[in-house]
């Protein structure tokens, strides 16, 4: 049994089947427009898991082309995929990814639709089995987007009801901390559950017609390069990976809104990164590490580092006797200005966290992600409704305040490449004394690839094991990340050569990605000549997206 959606076209009445996925698209009633029954999957309809390759988005010589979030899936499909024809539907703008930005565009771009009293359609898909799967909970949020987006929010019960109570900022060592003035500036802000926003945002959006397609992960990869970082004179992108759990605390422990954000211990001056810790409702904790992928030592473990954070103790204290309840990893694009890809290709454009629009000095990234959405969303419907350019997508990037405010945070990051110390004293010079207008514009180092040294020059490093309180095994933590993949789902994770990871990665940087990778997805293994190989386990894949 499948479930079916069927959709109005001007032409004909068009049903076809999705992924098998029992789960409703959000927490919202459905509107009519998403009328769902079961019904047996005919015979004459293909696989279910191969409809999304087959051409379900128009030619981009149509003017009314997809509007997409990701390269993969550029221009006409039914040109370039390898699947037969079969039934499809067109839309006039179509969203990959449920998440902030991709919820927001479609919004604005509905919105837009009443004020011009047009009927434009927009279809909305996502890999997660709902909307807000793909996210974990814990998040310090400024509601600047949002207001400008939805300004009535408050009134329509949005789940953003936490202010910000307190915060602080820590430099630890082994066993002490040391309170440093808090640069973040959360004053406003609040502290939230960033995937029940996403699914009130579904909702929003589903009351203005859009259809939102949970549980459609890709069936083919295809792929084109355009070049968009030089053509928009962006330098290459630097990257992080989070680490993240939720916690439930004892009561007597909770202070709804209270922030704590660090720097220093578990690791090493010349590694950036650092540690939050944010106090949600309902006695719950959203606590991780961030861990800047361009370290140097090939031995280094984030995952490891993150369980040896949590014993630190100005963490221990607020952790014991609590309990997890949640596991979860992303990679963070932390390029920020100097790395802004120019965000038009022909037939879509990119947003939000794709694009790279990380606030990095302020650890936050959803605001920009909806202002985005919401910019690119007006871009498209002036193409399909007064046959604009999408191009002005990126004029309106730059005269927007997401350009001001991330041009004034440029040097944060690069500041860092000179370590610790000196990138807080160049950080704080220009936070306290230049107010965010420094004369210079700071130039990334290496990219992080490149800045990893061999094997033959690291030290290796011995992590405790976890003791099942505070620290846990991988395995563990990948049970409590729900983690679910179809077994008939192709694998995600290609990789360009095969032959790197033998000839390179194991015999000069002793294998790295069996340890970057949080949920031990890239494993080595003997063969049955007892020569190592590595072995993709996409089946563990929490879509972080280090690859």
């Amino acid at each position: 049994m499948l479930p079916f959606l069927s959709r109005s076209s001007r032409k004909s009445r068009i049903r076809f089947p999705l992924q098998p996925n029992p789960t409703p698209f959000t927490n919202s009633t459905t509107s009519p427009s998403h009328h769902r029954q079961i019904i047996p999957l005919p015979t004459s309809y293909p696989p279910a898991n191969r409809l999304f390759s087959s051409g379900y988005f128009r030619s981009p010589h149509h003017k009314a082309n997809g509007f997409l979030r990701i390269l993969s899936f550029v221009g006409s499909l039914r040109n370039l995929s390898s699947e037969p024809d079969r039934e499809s539907i067109n839309y006039d703008l179509v969203i990959v990814g449920a998440g902030p930005a991709g919820l927001s565009a479609a919004i604005r771009f509905k919105q837009l639709c009443r004020e011009k009293g047009v009927d434009l359609s927009v279809c909305v898909v996502d890999k997660g089995a709902e909307v807000g799967a793909h996210i974990l909970s814990g998040n310090v949020f400024e509601p600047r987007a949002l207001d400008e987006l939805l300004p009535n929010w408050k009134e329509d019960e949005a789940p953003i009801d936490v202010p910000v109570s307190s915060d602080k900022f820590l430099l630890l060592t082994k066993n002490h901390a040391f309170s440093l003035p808090s640069p973040f500036d959360n004053k406003g802000n609040y502290v939230i559950s960033l995937s029940q926003l996403v699914r009130w945002l579904g909702s929003k959006a589903e009351e203005l017609g859009v259809e939102i397609f949970p549980g459609f992960a890709a069936s083919e990869k295809i792929m084109r390069k355009y070049k968009l970082r030089e053509k928009g004179q962006g330098q290459h992108q630097t990257y992080a990976l989070g680490i993240k759990e939720v916690w439930e605390i004892d009561a007597d422990k909770h202070k709804p809104g209270s922030v704590l954000h660090t720097l220093g211990w578990p690791l090493d001056h010349k590694t950036y990164g650092g540690s939050f810790l944010y106090h949600m409702k309902d006695r719950q904790v959203a606590v991780g590490l961030v861990v800047a992928l361009n370290y140097h030592n090939t031995f280094m473990n984030p995952y490891e580092e993150f369980q040896k954070l949590k014993h630190h103790p100005a963490l221990k204290r607020l952790l014991e006797g609590g309990t997890v309840l949640q596991y979860g990893a992303r990679t963070l694009n932390e390029g920020g200005f100097q790395s802004i890809p120019f965000p038009v290709f022909p037939g879509g454009a990119v947003i939000g966290c794709s694009a790279g629009f990380l606030n990095v000095p302020k650890i936050k990234g959803s605001h920009t992600a909806m202002k985005s959405g919401m910019l690119a969303a007006e871009s498209a419907f002036g193409v399909l409704h007064d046959n604009l350019n999408m191009d002005t997508y990126w004029d309106s990037l730059r005269n927007s305040w997401i350009w001001k405010e991330l041009y004034s945070a440029r040097n944060y990051r690069p500041a860092f490449e000179y370590g610790l110390f000196p990138g807080l004293a160049l950080s704080a010079l220009e936070h306290y004394l230049l107010k965010g207008r420094p004369p210079l514009t700071l130039k990334h180092g290496k990219p992080d690839y490149e800045a990893t040294k061999e094997a033959r020059l690291c030290s290796a490093i011995e992590y405790p094991k976890p003791d099942g309180v505070l620290s846990f095994d991988v395995p563990t933590s990948l049970y409590r990340s729900n983690t679910n993949h179809d077994h008939e789902q192709p694998a995600h994770l290609c990789l360009r050569d095969p032959t790197i990871p033998e000839l390179e990665n194991l015999p000069k940087y002793a294998g790295p990605e069996s340890r970057y990778c949080p949920a031990r997805v890239y494993e080595y293994v003997p063969d049955e000549k007892g020569q190592l190989k590595l072995q993709i386990n996409a089946q563990n894949c929490l879509h972080c997206k280090v690859v």
